[in-house]
């Protein structure tokens, strides 16, 4: 039990956990604020400007409500809610062309500080060309037929 403990901790406290972890924290923070301007800004606009039709309230009814005398439901609507998919789209293409232009931002920073960073100190070795390494052994080949 000791053995499969000390497995779990080792497991969940990785960094790429954590950090997985914490971008759906994120992600899922970030998700509502954009369901919010979507929802609170954009939607009402976009009724405003087509005589206040709401996306939600768009649906294809297969078989209405049944009513009783008294008003009450004998039996339910039945329908597709296609508003509310179409509504469901609207928030991913706003929540994606935000994360592209995130990232789009993102990596023009790290290129902007890449160039004022200059050269890496660090650079990879420089390896020999095909004809240096051919020349090096036509040498080594002379050398042995030398010796012999």
């Amino acid at each position: 039990m000791k053995n499969m403990w000390k497995e779990f901790k080792e497991f969940a406290f990785k960094g790429n956990v954590l950090d997985m972890a914490i971008g759906v924290i994120i992600g899922s923070a970030f998700g509502k604020i954009v369901t919010s301007l979507v929802n609170d800004i954009i939607m009402p606009i976009f009724g405003y400007l087509t005589a206040g039709m709401d996306f939600k309230a768009l649906k294809f009814v297969l078989s209405p409500a049944e009513l009783a005398a008294n008003g009450s439901v004998l039996h339910a609507e039945s329908a597709i809610l296609y508003g509310n998919f179409i509504q469901n789209i609207v928030d991913f293409l706003i929540i994606a062309f935000c994360i592209f232009l995130f990232v789009k931002l993102a990596n023009q920073v790290r290129t902007k500080i890449a160039k004022e960073e200059g050269p890496k100190d660090e650079e990879a070795p420089k390896t020999p060309s095909a004809e240096e390494l051919l020349t090096e052994i036509r040498d080594l080949l002379k050398k042995e037929k030398d010796i012999d």
